[in-house]
């Protein structure tokens, strides 16, 4: 999930998405392919930023200077790797973006492919849901500026596979528009404000997601 600042926001080009898109890291060296020492001290120093996290400390919390410390490196290491603390949290994020993305895009019926597009349509909201409660301290620290919130590329590839199943459904709504109102109805701000400040349940949450679904994707009689 790779997201560059001038990169157009990705558009479905048919019924089939290639993969797993990349968030937005600070690159250190540029487009280069990074040598297996480079993977390896990479992967170093998400492992200390995820103990870190789940020793307690929390994404809010986790600094540079504490991963360095945690990984037994010096500071610069971790700055030139991840380029910024948002870069590392980008990075951090990316781990558990991309799990949801091959659950929705490969993974088993009904959220994967096998299933028709209505069930995956009714079990991509519950699975985004969840995906995002569990994981709501970290996106919320990670999150864009406004006016890029839009253009990110992970949200673009989850557009264009609601576009895609809506399509399928032969539904006769502006089908572009009911993908954005469905994208909008889980946001993580509107999800962390619904749940932790308003008390709404899950299950009501995905209540109000199939009846989203129902009146978007059912073809008029």
């Amino acid at each position: 999930m790779r997201m560059g600042a001038g990169m157009p926001p990705i558009e479905p080009t048919g019924d089939v998405l290639s993969g797993p898109v990349e968030l937005e890291v600070t690159a250190s060296d540029g487009s280069r392919r990074p040598r297996a020492d480079a993977v390896r001290n990479r992967a170093k120093l998400l492992d200390a930023a995820a103990r870190l996290m789940n020793g307690g400390c929390g994404a809010a919390n986790l600094t540079m200077d504490a991963v360095a410390a945690e990984a037994e490196v010096g500071k610069g290491t971790v700055f030139r790797r991840f380029g910024d603390r948002n870069g590392l949290l980008l990075a951090l994020l990316d781990h558990v973006e991309r799990r949801l993305q091959e659950a929705f895009l490969s993974g088993p019926p009904p959220l994967g492919p096998g299933a028709p597009a209505i069930e995956r349509l009714r079990a991509f909201g519950p699975a985004v849901m969840r995906h995002e409660l569990d994981n709501m301290e970290l996106y919320l620290a990670a999150q864009p500026p406004v006016e890029r919130r839009y253009q990110v590329p992970a949200r673009a590839l989850r557009r264009s596979h609601l576009t895609i199943l809506l399509r399928q459904t032969e539904a006769t709504t502006d089908i572009e528009l009911a993908a954005e109102t469905l994208l909008a109805s889980i946001d993580t701000t509107l999800l962390h404000h619904l749940v932790e400040q308003r008390g709404f349940g899950r299950s009501r949450l995905d209540a109000g997601w199939q009846d989203l679904v129902t009146r978007l994707a059912t073809p008029l009689a």
